[in-house]
């Protein structure tokens, strides 16, 4: 029982290096790998090796054969929905890119979510996501950036579930890694703007007014803001 953690790590480990070498190109498109290559360099047991190569499998990233070996799939077929492969794809490459193209999906269903979210959202909801804004402004003046994080991850995934809506409730993942890729990777501002605490304000106050128009128009401002923040205020020292 006791080597189960570390096997756990190993598995989480490798599986992270791989995907990271993947999305990097590293291992580039038609590549193919083998457990037993895999396992020689990254010192790892070939059953470490078969889980994390099964869950990139599972992700669309690479494609195992049987006397062919594991081949590394197009960027096309990668299931471009799952968290860990946005974290790795932040983690490297053009990250202002990426960020953009997520906002452009965010803009496609956080609005109608919100709009949703006044329409059923329930008084305990509505108490959380008001703290959770209450938090962001403690923890905007204070700079604690971490603490931050994690009230609008809450806020975020609050009104999500607070839509009714199995579909947008899966997606927290994907807005959770995007607030996160922000802030991990230097891309939030020393002092988050006061503009966009207020937006969210303005969100959770017009679902608890039960305002479907008022919510979905100042959760695309909020989207908006974050955008606008990525392109002006990161993109050209992005690409030097």
């Amino acid at each position: 029982m006791a080597s189960q953690p570390n096997v756990g790590a190993l598995h989480g480990s490798l599986l992270a290096a791989l995907g990271a070498a993947i999305v990097s190109g590293q291992y580039p498109e038609g590549q193919v790998i083998t457990l037993d290559g895999v396992s020689a360099h990254h010192k790892v047991s070939r059953s470490v090796v078969r889980e994390a190569v099964r869950v990139l499998e599972s992700m669309g990233m690479v494609e195992t054969r049987r006397r062919v070996g594991i081949t590394v799939q197009p960027a096309h077929k990668w299931n471009v929905f799952d968290p860990r492969l946005i974290r790795w794809r932040l983690e490297s490459g053009d990250r202002t890119a990426q960020l953009l193209s997520l906002s452009e999906l965010r803009r496609g269903f956080e609005p109608a979510a919100a709009a949703l979210a006044a329409r059923r959202a329930d008084p305990h909801q509505c108490r959380i996501m008001a703290a959770a804004v209450s938090d962001m402004v403690v923890h905007g003046r204070s700079g604690d950036l971490d603490a931050y994080l994690l009230a609008d991850k809450i806020f975020h995934q609050t009104m999500l579930e607070a839509s009714g809506n199995e579909m947008f409730r899966a997606l927290n993942g994907v807005v959770a890694e995007v607030l996160a890729g922000r802030t991990h990777h230097g891309m939030m501002p020393d002092t988050p703007n006061p503009a966009a605490i207020e937006l969210h304000d303005e969100v959770a106050r017009a679902i608890r007014m039960r305002d479907e128009a008022a919510a979905e128009q100042a959760m695309r401002a909020i989207i908006d803001e974050a955008a606008s923040a990525v392109t002006e205020e990161f993109a050209p020292s992005d690409q030097l």
